[in-house]
């Protein structure tokens, strides 16, 4: 079945075009992964999995298209049965309800029509919170049949009849849940900043943080900017997984899991952090830890890395590989993410020494997807690293040697002891101009007197009553 599938029509054009297959199967069962997602996000994980995977396709597609029976999305159940067509025409699922799709079109647009004529009323009214939430029903309306940028348009009309800051953080959270579903980075991120402004009280801002950081990670990883993306991830507080049921949305189902925030917020931290920062910021982090706990390789795989054990972590993420790429949100940055990681190690692994052997560094980092790794192909890569301002050294490749630039000890020192002389004669200029004005009398004493001390920490003066007045 699998040879067959991977023939199929959309597979063989997918080929043809170059574009991504994962040909391997993931490490995940796919019925325990798809659990974890509810709602959009789950018929869009499933099929984006059937689009990529030969071995998951069909059963992807068994499992998404009933899922899009029950909702109210026809474009989605036709987009899967055509999938499903193109990649196995005999299969009893292939051939499209159109009886469904023609009574569940007619459904929405009575729905749609009944909603706009309860808004008309509720404006002839003039009641500002009757018009907000006639408003918010038919921008649900519309998500609920993957209507996006109709739905996005309607909640931004909630705007000027929300009357409490609560109403306008929940409409900026529908939002950002529009933005991230429909990949509008630029939007999703900048409604992120607009509810982490806002003035709300503790208990609501405690809920509603670690679900702003989480969705601005995301839109950080969309935008390729992957530093603050991994900063976002690892200030997510642990009410995450408990609480994060917002505007009638559960986020930690409907968009992200606590695995995802792990995996996530791993790899872009490992991409973008130096070894220290990796271990206060990340390891060390108690409240990260928690969602490191869910992924043991990728906490195993920043700790090889903290460790300098640099093979070992490229080869934990390398086995990862293929659950990457069939993640609906990872699979245009594994590549990248992966290279950057590559780069860093092999710049750590070459940093306390002068010079490495080409065949040293081919042996410590094979080349994936290759059998051997020769000394040819290592100097390729270090050329492009060169290239690219990413490693400072050069290639002797008449002895195959990777050679540091060669640095002049004895004027490091002299710069060095300039600088240590500099910074004393600094103190110690201070040190004589503050007994010069204590000399002078120019130094303000603090009041004496016999009272109890006041002041941070017992600095002010002592005080006295005298006739009720204090001296």
């Amino acid at each position: 079945m699998a040879a067959s599938v991977d023939q199929s029509p959309h597979f063989t054009e997918r080929r043809r075009g170059g574009l991504l297959i994962v040909k391997d199967a993931p490490k995940f069962d796919l019925e325990s992964y798809i659990a974890n997602y509810e709602g959009f996000t789950r018929l869009a994980r499933l099929e984006h999995i059937a689009r990529l995977s030969p071995p998951l396709a069909i059963e992807a597609l068994h499992l998404a298209i009933p899922e899009a029976k029950t909702g109210k999305d026809t474009r989605a159940y036709l987009s899967l049965v055509e999938l499903l067509h193109n990649i196995d025409a005999s299969d009893s699922l292939a051939l499209p309800d159109l009886d469904w799709v023609e009574k569940t079109n007619q459904l929405n647009d009575r729905e749609t029509e009944r909603l706009e004529h309860e808004l008309r009323g509720y404006k002839n009214n003039l009641i500002k919170e009757s018009i907000r939430m006639g408003q918010e029903d038919i921008a649900s309306h519309f998500l609920s049949m993957s209507a996006l940028e109709e739905s996005s348009k309607a909640y931004q009309k909630m705007r000027e009849y929300c009357t409490t800051p609560k109403h306008i953080a929940e409409m900026t959270i529908k939002l950002i849940f529009v933005g991230i579903s429909s990949g509008q980075w630029l939007s999703a991120q900048s409604n992120c900043h607009k509810a982490r402004a806002l003035s709300l009280k503790p208990e609501d801002k405690e809920r509603f943080d670690p679900v702003i950081y989480a969705c601005s990670g995301l839109a950080y990883i969309g935008q390729q900017d992957y530093r603050i993306a991994a900063q976002a991830f690892t200030s997510i507080g642990p009410s995450f997984t408990t609480d994060s049921a917002l505007a009638g949305i559960n986020f930690a189902k409907q968009v992200l899991t606590a695995n995802d925030i792990a995996v996530y917020g791993g790899l872009c931290a490992l991409a973008s952090m130096d070894r220290h920062e990796l271990q206060t910021l990340v390891l060390d982090n108690a409240s990260f830890r928690n969602f490191l706990e869910l992924e043991p390789h990728i906490r195993r795989a920043i700790s090889f890395f903290c460790g300098g054990k640099y093979s070992q972590c490229l080869g934990t993420l390398e086995a990862y590989r293929n659950d990457y790429l069939l993640d609906r949100y990872l699979t245009a940055h594994v590549e990248t993410l992966y290279q950057l990681i590559r780069t860093k190690s092999i710049v750590q692994y070459f940093a306390p020494f002068s010079r490495v052997t080409l065949s040293a560094l081919a042996e410590a980092f094979p080349k994936p997807g290759l059998a051997v790794t020769t000394p040819e192909i290592a100097e390729e890569e270090l050329i492009m690293m060169i290239e690219n301002g990413f490693l400072d050294a050069r290639i002797d490749t008449v002895d195959q040697l990777l050679i540091a630039p060669p640095k002049d000890i004895r004027a490091d020192a002299h710069s060095n002891a300039l600088t240590a002389a500099q910074e004393i004669e600094h103190l110690l200029r201070l040190k004589l101009h503050k007994i010069n004005m204590t000399q002078a009398g120019l130094e303000i004493q603090p009041p004496k007197g016999k009272g109890q001390k006041g002041g941070i920490g017992g600095s002010m003066g002592n005080y006295e009553m005298a006739g009720g007045m204090m001296v």
